[in-house]
This record gives structure tokens, sequence and C-alpha cells, in this order.
């Protein structure tokens, strides 16, 4: 008996070799947490050796657990290794779909050989790729089970290898300065982003958006497939974002370099924008970056010009607005309710003033909650925004144009800016 195997693991790989034929990996796994200095393989070798010096002889063939599964891994392993070439990448990570044929063997062979000193099928099997991986790249990297930079999946069922490279995140502020530009791209309605006569073959409702604005160059900067812009809320498309704009993170998918520097992308991100949008000084950020500009639960602060129905006088809109600080109870819009789902929203306005610019039309600043709808605020949605100025008054009023002049939050947190490389 060898000095790694306790008696009861001896007796068990008796009792395995009898079982059919089983490759050295399978076999050795009854006992990988034992010993140090050795494979799998190597454990299940001097099992065999020990087991035939006792006179028992294991019966050749193709493996009955894994059908010899662990012989294909440098075929496996080959195209991993062509998949990241010119790839820039410090960590990875290797998994498996079994067959339902595999898992099936696999318990039954958990199930009939029970070892505490086990390891599963699929551990083994990563486990090992990964070991040929890092030998056949040609360069260090590490293995990282949350969240690596590269991950490969070789699925068994269709007999293909699929790799996922780990997005970059680029926090900043945008300010967009014209109007008729909406925040993200937006497929053509009448062909869904096919193409048509409608949209000029451009698949686009609108010719472009901040963030096709604002990805161009660092999609280039990181050589990334796409781009995605994540934002704290959104304005209208007929709105400005003012003030120090609103947050962000881009996440740039499938990026081939990872060690970009985005210090001075920002100049190039506003050369390129022609006055139309402008952001702020980036800095690289971590995945959880987008979950917090997701929920960020910020105040902002608007300017709405409206246009009145009827002659409004000053201190009738004044006491309006003290009328209308407090809570509101928004429906959702009926501009907006083909794709929200309808519920009634309450929310609070924080603050409202302003001045007649003349009797039909007026300047207004509104300070409220995040996902206040302002145009909503103003006109009543008929009646599905209660209270509201259109209300308060008992004149219609509308407005004719919207700025967001400030999104009220702190900067991205500091645990949540890029280190040691973990996107």
């Amino acid at each position: 008996m060898t000095t790694f195997e306790p008696q009861e693991v001896g007796e068990l790989g008796a009792e395995i070799l009898r079982a059919g034929p089983i490759c050295d990996e399978c076999l050795g796994r009854i006992a990988s947490k034992l010993g140090k200095g050795l494979t799998n393989a190597g454990r299940g070798e001097q099992l065999r050796q020990h087991l035939a010096a006792n006179g028992l002889e294991g019966v050749e063939g193709t493996c009955w657990v894994c059908g010899d599964l662990f012989d294909q891994i440098e075929g496996w392993v080959a195209q991993a290794v062509n998949k990241v070439q010119g790839l820039e990448f410090a960590t990875y990570l290797f998994g498996v779909k079994l067959t339902p044929r595999l898992e099936q063997m696999e318990a039954f062979y958990e199930e009939r050989f029970p070892s505490e000193y086990r390891e599963p099928l699929k551990h083994s099997f990563n486990r090992m790729s990964g070991i040929a991986f890092e030998r056949l790249l040609g360069h260090p990297v590490t293995v990282r089970f949350e969240g690596p930079q590269v991950s490969f999946v070789v699925d068994l069922n269709s007999n293909e290898l699929t790799m996922h490279v780990l997005s970059l995140y680029v926090y900043g502020r945008y300010c967009k300065l014209e109007r008729g530009i909406p925040q993200t791209k937006w497929p053509c309605r009448k062909c869904r982003g096919s193409g048509c006569e409608g949209c000029d073959f451009s698949g686009k409702q609108y010719p472009t958006s901040v963030e096709e604005i604002i990805a161009s160059s660092l999609i280039d900067l990181a050589e990334a497939s796409s781009a995605c812009l994540h934002g704290a809320g959104r304005e209208d498309i007929d709105a400005r974002m003012l003030g120090t704009g609103r947050p962000f993170v881009l996440e740039l998918l499938s990026p081939r370099r990872r060690s970009v520097d985005v210090s001075d992308a920002h100049l190039r991100v506003n050369e390129l924008a022609l006055g139309k949008v402008t952001v702020s000084p980036l800095k690289p950020a971590n995945r959880r970056a987008v979950a917090w500009v997701k929920e960020l639960r910020a105040t902002k602060k608007y300017r709405a010009i409206v246009e009145f129905a009827e002659p409004v006088e000053a201190d009738q809109l004044q006491n309006a607005f003290t009328s209308l600080t407090g809570r509101i109870e928004q429906r959702t819009p009926q501009r907006v309710s083909h794709r929200r789902a309808d519920l009634v929203r309450k929310r609070r306005v924080h603050e409202i003033s302003g001045q007649l610019i003349d009797e039909a039309h007026a300047d207004i600043v509104v300070h409220g909650d995040g996902g206040l709808y302002i145009k909503e605020l103003i006109s009543s949605d008929h009646g599905r925004t209660n209270p509201s100025l259109s209300g308060r008054l008992g004149i219609q009023a509308r407005v004719i144009d919207l700025d967001v002049l400030e999104v009220c939050s702190g900067d991205l947190p500091r645990s949540m800016e890029l280190s040691d490389g973990v996107s």
C-alpha cells in the first residue's frame, strides 16, 4: 500500500476495478484529497499498481465513468488557446457542461463507491483543463473563480467551446446639450432594426444617441465589440441634460485590450461630439458600478418653459407652487404606458419656483425625487398626476421646453473604482 491512501481507499479501489474498465484519472479521484504532489492520474496509477501487486488486474477498455473524457482535454484547450490569440487578459476560468449520460454515470459512481476524499468529475476536468491551458498558453495567467477576465465553457452536449470576455466599465457624467437625442440607441419602430426606407436603412429611429457618441472612441481604445450605456435615469429625448451631468457607466463588451488609459479619453469624446454631448473626465470602474448607478436614488432639478391655455397672474402662479410642494401621485403617463407597467408612483416635490415670462408663459424650476415626471406634473396627464400645476390653476398647462439642471448625487464610491485588474 502506498503512503497516500488509507486502507479503505485501497479496498474501495479494488471494488472499482472489479466493476469494469476505468481510467487512472477517475480511479484516482476517489483519493484526490489525500497526499501531496500527485495528480489524480498519478494516484490512480499508484493504486492500480498496488492492486496489481496483490493479484488484482484491472480490465482494459474505455472508462465506464467518463468515457475517457480526460483524453480530450488537450484538444479543448488548444481551441481555447486559439481563441485568446491577441487578447489581453490576466485571469481565466474553465467550466464544463456534462452530457446526461456522464451526469448519470458520475452520480452512480459517487453513490456506488462513496469516498470522503473524492473530487467531482466537473472539478477535476476544469482543474486539469486550467493546468493544460497555462502550459500551452506560454505566458503567466491566474485562475480566478469570481469575475475572471476570460472564461470558457466546454459543452459536451453540443461539442462546442464558448468563450466569454469580461466587460470593461468606465464611469463618468455626461451633459446633453442638444435636444432630439435619445440616451441609448433606439431601433426603428417600423423595421425594428433590420433597416427600411423610413430609417434610411440605418435600423435606427434617431440618427445617433448619447450612448453612441460616447462609445465610439472608447470602443476603438479597448478594441471592444460594442458598448452599452447604463445611466442614473434618463432624460426625455427632447430635454437637455445640463449642470454637472448625469452619472453613467459605459460597459465595453468583449474588449481585446484591458490596460486602457482613459484619463484623457473624455477629450477625444468631446471633440468628436461636436457640441452635442460632453463628458467629464472618466474613471475605470468595476462591474458593481452598474448596479450602483442604476439604483442611485438622486433628486433632480429641472427647468421647464411652460405654456398656459389661458392668461395666468403672478400671485395665482405662486399660490399654485405652494400647494404643489409635497407628495405627488403619478399613474404611469400615457406617453410611456406602452413600455412601462401601469402603476401609481408616489414621488415628492421638494421645491418649485419660477416666474411669468408673459401672461401665457412661465419659467419654472422644480426640485423633485428621481422618477418624478415633470411634464405630467405640469399638465396633469388627464388627471393621472395629482396634484398638478394644471389642476391647481384650473387652467391647462404644458411644457414646451425642458432641461435637467442637476442630478443631485455623490460621486462613484472608491470601492467601485477599478482595482487589481478586477472588472
